[in-house]
């Protein structure tokens, strides 16, 4: 069933969940990516390869509750986008949010574990992401239900790391060296992954303050 807030003629394929072997290791990489770039595929690579992770799954939403949607491109302009940017043979693209009819990351995930019950998925964002983390829909609700992965983003280091959800489980932070065990964690379970920093930003891209890398904030 294909809600009537999608828009536009959207591939069956995006509508679907990607396929994926019973035990697969699966990032959840969620967002507006409105639009995506550089950052986001750096996201996407280091988890790839620092947690181990058989495939990541970018999902792109309809829409995040908490920001206005006055400038939010269509959800078809985002995912051909995102698709332009993810072409990786392990980076799967998918709107399927949109099918599941709710914007928020905690029904999303308790939909995916109920829908694929035998893979081992990891919620992924950036760290930019982390400071807010606590505004989220039944975020504590997210941490016992599925492992996390965030990775830095310039400026973002010492906010994230002193963010509410940081200090509420900091007891549950695994040390970074141990990142590839997290996928077989049980959670709640969280790391802080240091990469390269990419300054590229959703929000300036959008006003025109910074020139792009890629042919596509994190957002």
């Amino acid at each position: 069933m294909t809600p009537a807030f999608i828009g536009g003629d959207l591939s069956g394929d995006w509508l679907k969940l990607p396929h994926a072997e019973p035990g697969n290791r699966i990032g959840i990489f969620g967002g507006s990516f409105n639009p995506p770039h550089s950052g986001h595929r750096l996201v996407a690579e280091t988890v790839l390869k620092r947690l181990r992770l058989d495939q990541i799954w970018w999902l792109v939403t309809p829409g995040n509750p908490l920001k206005t949607h006055t400038d939010l491109a269509p959800l078809e302009m985002r995912l051909h986008r995102t698709s332009a940017l993810a072409d990786h043979p392990r980076m799967k693209v998918t709107a399927y949010e949109s099918v599941l009819g709710s914007p928020y990351t905690a029904k999303t995930v308790q939909m995916l574990r109920r829908l694929r019950p035998g893979l081992r998925f990891v919620w992924v964002m950036g760290a930019d992401n982390l400071a807010g983390f606590h505004h989220w829909q039944n975020w504590r609700a997210i941490l016992r239900s599925v492992p996390v992965a965030v990775v830095d983003r310039p400026g973002a280091s010492l906010s994230a790391l002193s963010a509410p959800m940081a200090k509420a489980f900091e007891k549950h932070r695994l040390p970074e060296e141990y990142a590839a065990q997290l996928p077989d964690m049980m959670p709640p379970v969280w790391t802080f992954l240091h990469a390269p920093l990419d300054p590229t930003s959703s929000t300036e891209l959008r006003s025109g303050g910074h020139s792009p890398r890629s042919s596509g904030c994190l957002s």
